[in-house]
């Protein structure tokens, strides 16, 4: 009755569909401890682990595991770790690189539950955007049911897998329960000046009929998603202004710890943090036009001694509706400086210079306004003498190097690097530039063209300006549109009922924006909402974030390492400095993993991609069928390209847990796979899911020989034996936790378990009979593949807790694997001594023992050192040639290899 009130409590709170619970009801009254287990229900332990086991295996522990990960997640007064996997665009179809992110994130939750923590690993859809809108447009679709469809799909592929994600938490940003609160966040930024329009030139994608911003644009000109060669357009359009917070968004990258590289990418994408905007009104004959213009300064100390503001030809005031530019346009002449009737004041100094056209087509990086400084840059000096321009020198010069400021009002007498903090400071709280930046960075271009995302909550009024749409208005849903064609102005335009509006200032009539945001957008808060998502009166409550945030480990692709992060970052700043959030960083670790490949095969010349039957594989070479040479190369995989797997064909053929420990033991989680049923990985991961089925079954059938199990009856040779198996119980331990929580090298800690299954292996019979430390070996051996294999493990467990008479009090604690504690190292194992006994060999024969200091002792070169020097050394080896010294890694033993 107990377990079925905590299961009822599970699906109350946390709203799975009616086919969740109909999956996993009639198997929660069999939670408790007494639950019958495979083998029990036969009442005969199989001997080997073959293929109709493993299928009986994964199907009875399949949804056991998934109900005690809700059950165990429900015990409160636990320690929290937020391990969070970034959530898929839902397609319809998981691939493989799904099903890598995917298994880390649950093997990490699993090992933090197992720890004792409250495990958070939620999981949701990035469900906006323009492959949903294409895709309907194709079909004749609405793309909300389009997308709704697609993620029933994935869902259900997701459960397939046996992966544990807290789908009490589930968030689909396309609803409007959550972008709801997007757009309350884009009203924070729009009240704190960081949200704002501007005519400019855009990237446009011409397929897609999208603006993209500089990030969506490869090396190349062509567009992210279409391919498309992008076009060049003048439009206004939104920004969010993200280079206010360049600086502490470099700075806080020292308090991170290391990301793969990524905090050198970020880094990159930041730049050097330098210089600073500062606005200026524009006037025309001593008269304000209403246009504000932001110029780069690389010295903003001597910004006092600005001679002029320098545009670009290709700026946005030479081509779009800005009120100067016929001004401006009767100035310009193509190739040389021009100096134009327009000036610009200065809202930090209050002084006036004039606006003058550059012959350049780019200054430094992506800077379009620059302030022309004379006494701190030698081109800037050049421009105002051929313009005949007076400036007001700013800087003296002293005799020991050293520079200070003059006529700069109440920063004159300060050195450049005083007048430097303390003008940024004071323009900041002006309100009128100051924030430190890079003059490679540009704000974030949020405005999108099209109908499937999230409406921007603006009204356009031709007495107001633009205003907020009032919070209490919120959400701004997105209108039923009848049809959506992908061409031309944006798709909301046709919404006529939708896009006339009154205006929440004045009530007088107003107009809807019809852009809607970037998906980069929904994406850089969703960690926040997964702590609170069903909040129907805030996007969160803070001491549900403040407990979770931030986030433990974050996992997803490197593709993501610049934007993504970048703009996640930016807004958990952001809310930090609104008071939403205690941290100002999102995420303390990010793990980031590779690719999986597919074997490809493509015409050599034509470069068209062959299907596998389409190839003649019998010479060295193969050959298309049809004729022709034929290249072979890895490539992520891709329908096209006729190399993808899909993730159920590869679960159906090889089982749930071996494809888990596949993709956590061939490659390291940064690093590529390149999938191949033949190679030693899925080969090797075969044989050791059998070998740890073969150690329990040998335990048991031990344990039926009819002596009862006596330590006291080992003799001194199986002593030291089963001391060398509680070593490497030990060391296995200690060597995979650090490589769970530190280097998440899943393949190293792989690998230690075979090493540790390995010692089992050849234990003798008598060990097995009586001795405490090979069961409790196994029972740590178990426990700890049981993250990565959990259907196996629980198995294995189930059998290992049924042998009898246990001599170890760990097999009669109850409880599935996943209940259990994680396993620990012995605090003897800890109390290491000063000097260790090694076994010296030559060309694998014993010739004596050398006594070195433990520091030094896995160090190859000082032990072959220590081992001339000793008297064993100088006896055997002092005039023999050595080939090779190996040094075990696991056993205290040395081994040359030396001519005979």
């Amino acid at each position: 009755r107990a377990a079925k009130s905590i299961s009822d409590k599970i699906f109350d709170s946390c709203g799975w569909t009616q086919r969740r619970g109909a999956l996993l009801s009639p198997f929660l009254h069999q939670i408790s401890p007494r639950s019958r287990t495979l083998f029990s229900e036969t009442g005969v332990w199989e001997k080997d682990y073959r293929t109709e086991t493993r299928r009986k295996v994964e199907e009875w522990w399949h949804p056991r595991i998934m109900a005690h990960f809700m059950v165990i997640y429900l015990i409160p007064h636990k320690k929290k770790f937020y391990v969070l996997s970034m959530f898929p665009y839902p397609s319809g179809r998981l691939h493989m690189g799904h099903v890598r992110v995917y298994t880390i994130s649950d093997t990490i939750g699993h090992f933090q539950k197992m720890r004792g923590h409250q495990v958070l690993n939620p999981m949701g859809w990035d469900a906006f955007g323009l492959p949903a809108e294409n895709a309907a447009i194709e079909r004749g679709l609405d793309p909300e049911d389009w997308t709704k469809s697609n993620i029933q799909s994935m869902r259900e592929q997701l459960d397939t897998l046996g992966l544990c994600f807290n789908w009490d938490r589930e968030v689909t940003t396309c609803l409007p329960d959550y972008y709801r609160w997007t757009q309350y966040l884009f009203i924070k930024l729009f009240e704190a000046g960081l949200a704002y329009q501007k005519e400019a030139v855009v990237n446009w994608d011409p397929v897609d009929q999208t603006v993209l911003a500089d990030e969506q644009v490869d090396e190349n000109g062509h567009s992210w998603r279409s391919g498309a060669l992008v076009e060049q357009k003048l439009l206004t359009q939104w920004f969010i202004k993200t280079t206010n917070y360049a600086k502490p968004l470099l700075d806080a990258l020292q308090d991170l710890p290391e990301w793969y590289g990524v905090k050198a990418m970020q880094a990159n994408w930041i730049g050097e943090c330098t210089g600073c905007y500062f606005d200026f009104k524009l006037k025309v004959n001593g008269k304000e036009t209403g246009e504000t213009l932001s110029a780069y300064s690389s010295s903003p100390e001597t910004v006092y001694g600005a001679a002029y503001l320098a545009i670009l030809p290709s700026h946005r005031l030479l081509h779009g509706s800005s009120s100067v530019r016929s001004a401006l346009q009767e100035a310009f002449q193509p190739g040389r400086d021009s100096l134009t009737d327009i000036t610009a004041h200065n809202l930090f100094t209050g002084r006036e210079v004039p606006l003058v056209i550059s012959h350049k087509e780019t200054f430094d990086d992506y800077l379009d306004t620059v302030v022309g400084v004379p006494d701190c840059n030698e081109e800037d000096l050049s421009v105002a003498r051929a313009l005949n321009l007076s400036w007001t020198s700013v800087l003296k010069t002293h005799e020991d190097g050293t520079q200070t400021l003059i006529n700069s009002e109440e920063f004159s007498g300060l050195t450049r690097e005083q007048a430097f903090n303390s003008i940024t400071q004071k323009a900041k709280e002006q309100k009128v530039g100051g924030y430190l930046t890079s003059s490679k960075l540009r704000d974030w271009l949020i405005s999108r063209q099209r109908y499937w995302g999230t409406p921007i909550p603006v009204v356009h009024c031709g007495s107001c300006g633009p205003v907020a749409v009032p919070e209490e208005e919120l959400p701004v849903t997105l209108p039923k549109l009848p049809s959506i064609t992908g061409k031309g102005a944006s798709p909301l335009e046709a919404a006529h009922d939708w896009v006339n509006c009154k205006c929440p200032r004045c009530k007088g009539p107003a107009r809807r924006e019809t852009d809607t945001m970037d998906t980069f957008v929904d994406s850089a808060w969703y960690y926040f909402r997964y702590t609170d998502p069903h909040n129907a009166y805030r996007p969160f409550e803070r001491h549900l974030a403040d407990h979770w945030l931030p986030v433990d480990v974050y996992i997803g692709g490197k593709e993501h390492a610049v934007m993504h992060l970048y703009y996640a970052r930016f807004l958990c700043h952001f809310c930090k400095d609104q008071g939403l959030v205690a941290h100002r960083e999102p995420f303390r670790k990010l793990l980031v993993q590779g690719l999986i490949k597919g074997q490809t095969f493509k015409l050599a010349g034509s470069g068209q991609y062959l299907k596998r039957e389409e190839i003649n594989f019998t010479d060295k070479e193969p050959v298309a069928l049809s004729g022709g040479r034929v290249e072979v190369t890895w490539e992520k995989m891709s329908k096209s390209k006729h190399n993808g797997l899909d993730p159920q064909d590869v679960v159906q053929q090889y089982g749930v847990d071996t494809v888990r420990l596949y993709i956590l033991y061939a490659a390291p989680p940064e690093q590529d796979i390149l999938w191949n049923a033949k190679t030693d990985a899925l080969a090797g991961v075969l044989r050791w899911q059998s070998r740890l089925w073969q150690l329990v079954t040998k335990l048991r059938a031990a344990r039926q020989l009819g002596d009862v199990p006596n330590p006291r009856l080992l003799k001194k040779k199986e002593l030291a034996e089963a001391k060398k198996i509680w070593e490497n119980k030990n060391y296995a331990i200690q060597e995979v936790t650090t490589h769970f929580t530190e280097d998440f090298l899943f393949n190293a800690a792989i690998s230690r378990l075979m090493g540790l299954t390995n010692t089992l292996s050849s234990a003798t019979v008598r060990l097995l009979q009586h001795s405490v430390e090979f069961e409790e070996a196994l029972a740590a051996l178990v426990m700890m593949t049981a993250p990565m294999a959990p259907h196996l493990a629980s198995e294995l467990w189930a059998g290992l807790c049924q042998v009898k008479q246990p001599l170890s009090p760990i097999l009669q604690h109850g409880g599935d694997v996943l209940q259990q504690s994680w396993p620990t190292v012995d605090p003897e194992y800890l109390e290491v001594p000063d000097f260790v006994e090694l076994s010296v060999l030559i060309n694998n024969k014993s010739c004596g023992m050398v006594t070195v200091p433990v520091q030094v002792s896995k160090d190859t070169s000082r032990v072959q050192q220590l081992v001339l020097e000793s008297p064993v050394g100088q006896k055997f080896l002092s005039e023999r040639n050595i080939k090779r010294a190996i040094l075990s890694p696991r056993t205290a033993l040395i081994n040359f290899l030396v001519d005979e």
